[in-house]
Order: structure tokens, then C-alpha cells, then sequence
């Protein structure tokens, strides 16, 4: 797998913009912002492509071969706040979080 910053220079070059498909089959368009690093595994953080969106997602990366990725929902509510809190921590100061 691409390390985090030719991943997010690949993704920045393609418009930082990943569709994907829910539960349901609803196709949703999510904004990239970052890869974080932590425990071994990356983590993809997004925000859904609309104005009024508020939330981030944050998604294990599962690397299926060089080129294909899937990105997996995570349960553990441990992790998932410490993956928000090492991005917040790298994006204090450029992103406003209430």
C-alpha cells in the first residue's frame, strides 16, 4: 500500500472527492481529509460532501491487493475516538470542531 502521503497526494489529485455505497445501496460522494496511522492499521477520514454536513467519518483501510482497497465501518468506540482525536490534534487551528 502507498504510504499516507502519496495516498493523500493521489487523493488530492483526483479532487478529494470518494463515492461510496451504504447498507441500503445509497450511493453517498464523501470529501477526503486525511490518512491517519495508529496501532498497526490507517484510517481514512471524510466528511460528506454537503454544506451542511457536521460529522466525520472515520474508516479502516483494508488494502485487497496493490491497487484495491476496501474501507471497513469500525466498532470499536475506543478507537474510533482516538483516530478523531490524533486528526483533530493534526488539524487544530485549520478546522473548527464544537
Amino acid at each position: 500500500m502507498a504510504n499516507n502521503e502519496d495516498y493523500m497526494e493521489e487523493m488530492e489529485n483526483e479532487g478529494a472527492l470518494i463515492t461510496l455505497t451504504d447498507d441500503e445501496g445509497n450511493e453517498i460522494e464523501f470529501e477526503f481529509l486525511d490518512v491517519v496511522e495508529y496501532d498497526g492499521d490507517e484510517y481514512i477520514v471524510l466528511i460528506e460532501n454537503d454544506e451542511d454536513a457536521d460529522e466525520v467519518v472515520i474508516l479502516r483501510i483494508n488494502a485487497l491487493d496493490e491497487e484495491t482497497e476496501e474501507y471497513i465501518s469500525i466498532d470499536d468506540e475506543d478507537v474510533l475516538q482516538t483516530v478523531f482525536e490524533m486528526f483533530k490534534k493534526q488539524y487544530q487551528g485549520d478546522i473548527n470542531f464544537e
